[in-house]
């Protein structure tokens, strides 16, 4: 087949693809108006994981999986846009690793509205300025964000999703030479995931300055002379400072896990994990009387930590499973008074 019939024949299919987009739009207007009749959820991360799961599952042409969600997680994007546009919230500036994670679960459609804290970030969901917040959780070097902790233990807002982010710094400067760079911004987080790199290029001999995230360490170097940030490849495009050196960072593996929360709660979907904040009795046994039921009902603890908040201690645990599910239903039943049941949502990864 020549070349320009290759392309008719592509343009064929866009055709196609064209009018089978607007009719699926057309009945996702249709449900819109029967969820705003019932007052539910628009966002239902539950029944777009069925969809994308059941599309795998026939798949058996050239669409990887990664693609496959790519391509889908955008249309659903478009598609919730078009039923009712809400806000999203995240923690950031624009072109945080946040506003990363939020654009890869809502897709470039959506309204954002970067907050400077986290505490700010579950404020403007809680008052209805927002619908959905994104908020870092944990980090594979850095361990589980306190702030995060803290918001989940005061605020009535349920974990919807997560998110995960492989977290990747690159060096940005307008110097022409290495040599002429005598400060670098960043986030202190981030100058401690990339020691190596800075003490190999001799820069950990040079001022450090801390800022409030990698983004406005980007946007602070474009105008600064003799500066560098140390930043994603995001933030350099957006402010247009060129980037010196890729993939700075000590840890190759280095991911961060966020949180979307939200005023309502998922139904089941079969892949569903379990976040809990757990306040036990100061006597001897109590935690391990705690676990014990987890292990008699054959559920899978996957995460167990202890924090100090407000003075109290606390354990931040999850689980594979839903909360409606039978065995761990009945341990929520009979430890209600201990615990706080942070949202059941579709589990993307068991740690990282």
């Amino acid at each position: 087949m020549t070349l320009d019939k290759l392309r008719v024949e592509i343009d064929r299919i866009d055709d196609t693809l064209l009018r089978l987009y607007n009719q699926r739009m057309e009945l996702v207007h249709k449900v819109g108006e029967v969820k705003n009749t019932t007052g539910a959820p628009i966002y239902r991360p539950e029944r777009e994981q069925a969809i994308l799961s059941r599309l795998k599952s026939q798949n058996n042409g050239k669409l990887t999986d990664t693609a496959i969600d790519a391509l889908f997680l955008e249309m659903f994007a478009v598609a919730r846009n078009l039923e009712l546009p809400e806000g999203v919230a995240y923690l950031g500036p624009e072109a945080s690793f946040t506003h990363q994670a939020a654009e890869s679960k809502f897709g470039a459609m959506s309204a954002y509205f970067p907050v400077a804290t986290i505490k700010g970030v579950f404020r403007e969901v809680a008052n209805g300025k927002a619908k959905f917040g994104v908020i870092p959780i944990e980090n594979s070097s850095n361990g589980i964000v306190s702030d995060t902790i803290s918001c989940l233990n005061d605020y009535n807002l349920k974990i919807i999703a997560e998110v995960v982010v492989e977290i990747h710094h690159v060096m940005a400067s307008t110097s022409d030479a290495l040599s002429q760079i005598k400060k670098i911004y960043s986030k202190d987080i981030a100058f401690g995931q990339c020691q190596n790199f800075l003490a190999d290029f001799g820069f950990d001999e040079i001022e450090q300055i801390p800022v409030e995230s990698t983004a406005k360490a980007a946007k602070l170097a474009v105008h600064k002379e003799q500066s560098a940030a140390i930043c994603s490849a995001v933030a350099a495009k957006i402010y247009n400072l060129p980037i010196l050196f890729e993939n700075i960072e000590d840890n190759q593996n280095n991911r961060t896990r966020f949180f979307i929360v939200s005023n309502f709660e998922n139904a089941p979907s079969g892949k569903d994990k379990t976040s809990l904040l757990v306040k036990l009795p100061n006597t001897p046994g109590s935690l391990v009387e705690f676990l014990n039921d987890f292990e008699e009902n054959h559920i899978n603890l996957t995460k167990i930590k202890s924090h100090i908040v407000e003075g109290i201690s606390i354990f931040f645990i999850e689980f594979n499973g839903h909360k409606e599910d039978e065995g761990i239903a009945s341990i929520i039943e009979k430890h209600r008074q201990n615990i706080k049941v942070l949202g059941s949502y579709v589990k993307e990864t068991d740690d990282i």
